[in-house]
């Protein structure tokens, strides 16, 4: 029980992190936040392997990274579409 509630603080965290350094407004407030924490906790170890220390299973430098990466992918695809409309 406490893994999965230490998993979404940290995923929530995470993704504020990410969200701060990229300097973007991520949409759904502590829901998107904690949605990019998890993808950029999955998206950060495949791209930068899993190194650096690790608390609730979320290897924490490439975790924040994967969400910056994330967050900014999710920024750029986000003022294409709006040009596009």
């Amino acid at each position: 029980m406490w893994g999965i509630v230490i998993s979404i603080v940290m995923a929530i965290i995470i993704g504020i992190i990410g969200d701060a350094i990229v300097g973007h407004d991520m949409p759904g407030g502590i829901i998107g936040s904690m949605i990019a924490g998890f993808i950029g906790a999955w998206l950060g170890p495949v791209i930068l392997g899993s190194w650096g220390p690790v608390i609730g299973g979320f290897a924490i430098v490439p975790a924040i990274i994967g969400t910056a990466v994330f967050i900014f992918i999710l920024g750029l695809a986000s003022k294409m579409l709006r040009r596009a409309a």
